[in-house]
């Protein structure tokens, strides 16, 4: 496995995983060591999306090290791994895990930190790595009825990874499609798994307004896009309010201004970028018409003219009701019905599985990742770090979604 460690880095036993026994007896000591090892090693080296070059080398080893032998390498730096069903004509499966880094520069303190400055782990994909390969070990011991599927699918956090694999083809004949998150707001040993939505629509808007430039002693010259833009983003703070049925969650951010280089020159043009987010398909394309037309509106009263481009990100996850039940199966399979709890929240955030569910059946978890007496943390954070009994608790539910719907669709 070519796992690195420091006298320091010491590995945890099975108590101080925290994860549930019924998920811990699924695996060896040896097992559990070597999924441990390679987590830490995947979070020592982060790459970057569509760089993730080692990291899919070092994935790529550790399934071959399992006796895997049909394992491809696709979408550039991804890896597909097929585990044999005990009946090669059943439908198949397929488990994702994405594997790629943020550009963060880590803040944990941890032995196994990230040793390459300003990368680092703070989603949580080396966690998802690893899992998707203890699903394997799990898989192989107890196989699902079909094959099963492995996809190691690189860049997930610029939304183009997820499109890759499925422009490759490897997922062509899938019958349903399961993945999770990992999830500090949890303790390790709970798991969302509801239908609806789990994750919002993620585009991106530009506005650049057009002025005309003039000294900032005599602005009546002048055609003044920063006086534009200000209106234009107090406008834009009623797209939500005013738009949008209140019922339905929506988010329209502005997230950066660029305007001007001397505090006495009035610019020629002002830009503005932003976010929208949406859980649903209309008001997804409610918020991109109600911008653009706010944005132009606007600018023309203060005698400037908007250019506003958007840009589609990542589809909203929304899980549908037979694979969400297949998945609440699973969980309870591996850890009792209480293991199960409610979201509780609506989460705006982006996930590019949402392109799978686009074209397959499937569910994606949100998976418990926070220790006992430990205080969530956000992710995305440079102190962010996952109780490592999540690999745990991730491998062996994913594993048995995968067998589930397998028997379910044979």
């Amino acid at each position: 496995m070519n796992a690195l460690h420091t006298a320091h880095d010491i590995l945890p036993t099975r108590e101080t995983l925290f994860a549930p026994h019924r998920a811990l007896d699924r695996f060896t000591d040896a097992d559990l060591s070597t999924l441990i090892a390679l987590r830490r090693t995947l979070h020592q080296f982060p790459e970057l999306s569509n760089a993730e070059h080692v990291t899919a080398q070092r994935l790529f080893d550790a399934l071959e090290s399992l006796g895997i032998t049909e394992i491809t390498r696709v979408a550039g730096t991804g890896v597909v791994a097929r585990i044999p069903g005990c009946d090669r004509h059943a439908p198949t499966v397929a488990i994702r895990g994405d594997i790629d880094a943020l550009p963060i520069a880590e803040a944990t303190g941890q032995p196994f930190a990230s040793t390459v400055p300003g990368v680092m782990h703070a989603c949580g994909h080396d966690v998802h790595a690893t899992w998707t390969v203890g699903a394997a070990m799990d898989l192989l011991r107890t196989p699902a009825t079909g094959d099963v599927l492995l996809i190691l699918q690189p860049a997930e956090e610029i939304g183009a990874g997820a499109s890759a694999i499925l422009a490759s083809g490897v997922l062509d004949g899938v019958a349903a499609i399961f993945g999770g998150h990992v999830d500090r707001r949890f303790l390790v040993g709970e798991v969302i798994a509801e239908a609806g939505p789990l994750a919002a629509s993620a585009d991106s808007f530009t506005i650049t307004l057009h002025g005309s430039g003039a000294h900032g002693a005599r602005p009546h010259e002048a055609a003044d896009p920063i006086v534009a833009a200000a209106a234009v983003i107090t406008a834009l703070q009623t797209v939500v309010s005013r738009r949008i049925d209140p019922a339905r969650p929506a988010v329209c951010t502005v997230g950066s201004i660029h305007a001007g280089i001397a505090s006495n020159v009035i610019p020629e043009s002002a830009t503005l970028t932003g976010t929208l987010r949406a859980t649903d398909a209309e008001t997804r394309a409610t918020l991109v018409q109600a911008v653009t037309q706010i944005a132009t509106d606007v600018a023309s009263g203060y005698g400037v003219r908007a250019d506003v481009q958007t840009e589609r990100g990542t589809p909203p996850i929304v899980n549908p009701l037979r694979e969400a039940a297949w998945a609440r199966e699973a969980v309870t399979r591996c850890l009792g019905a209480a293991a199960i709890v409610p979201f509780g929240i609506t989460n705006m955030g982006g996930e590019d599985f949402a392109f799978y569910l686009e074209q397959i059946p499937g569910c994606f978890l949100r998976v418990g990742a926070r220790a006992p007496g430990e205080a969530p943390t956000a992710a995305h954070s440079p102190r962010f770090d996952v109780s490592e009994g999540a690999i745990v608790v991730g491998a062996a539910v994913l594993a048995e979604c995968a067998r589930v719907a397998s028997r379910a669709l044979a």
